[in-house]
C-alpha cells in the first residue's frame, strides 16, 4: 500500500486559509466535495470532529492526521493540505500544526484504514521530509516530495 495510491497532485492543497480546527476540517472535507469524492462533507466534518474529541489527532511535530470511516466509500480518501501560519490543532506537542493528512475510509475497512494511517506516519516521521513541505512552492511540489518520501519505503 502506497499513499499514492490514493492521493492525487489535485488534492494537494498548498494554502489553506483556516484558522482553526473545525474550520480546517471543513476546508479539508469541502475539498473531497469539490472533487465530487464525496456527497456530504457536513457528514464528514461530523465524523471528523467526533473522533478528534476521543483525542487529537495532531501528532507533534507541525503535523496533524485527521481520520475517520464514511458510509458510502469504496476506497481510502487522503487530502493533503499545508497551512503557513500554523493552526491550534490541540496537538501532543501543544505546538501549531502545518501540515494535514486527511485520510477517509469505508466504513468496513479498518485493517486498511490502519495501515494506511501507518504509512501516512512512517513518511512524516522524517524530519527533513517535513522541512521540505513546509518550504516547497505549490502543490505539484508538494506531491513530488510526498510521493518521493512514499516510494522510499515500498517493499
Amino acid at each position: 500500500m502506497k499513499i499514492i495510491d490514493f492521493l492525487t497532485s489535485q488534492d494537494v492543497l498548498p494554502d489553506l486559509s483556516s484558522g482553526n480546527l473545525e474550520d480546517v476540517l471543513r476546508e479539508l472535507s469541502s475539498h473531497l466535495a469539490d472533487m465530487k469524492k464525496i456527497e456530504d462533507s457536513e457528514a464528514l466534518v461530523q465524523v471528523l470532529v467526533e473522533r478528534e474529541k476521543l483525542g487529537s489527532t495532531g501528532i507533534g511535530h507541525g503535523v496533524a492526521i485527521p481520520h475517520g470511516r464514511l458510509a458510502g466509500l469504496d476506497r481510502i480518501l487522503v487530502v493533503f493540505g499545508r497551512s503557513k501560519k500554523g493552526i491550534d490543532f490541540d496537538s501532543s506537542d501543544g505546538q501549531p500544526v502545518y501540515l494535514f493528512f486527511l485520510l477517509v475510509a469505508p466504513e468496513d475497512s479498518a485493517g486498511e484504514h490502519l495501515r494506511a494511517l501507518a504509512r501516512i506516519s512512517r513518511i512524516i516521521k522524517n524530519k527533513a521530509c517535513r522541512e521540505v513541505l513546509l518550504n516547497a512552492n505549490g502543490a505539484e511540489m508538494l506531491y513530488e516530495i510526498i510521493s518521493e518520501e512514499d516510494l522510499q519505503y515500498c517493499s
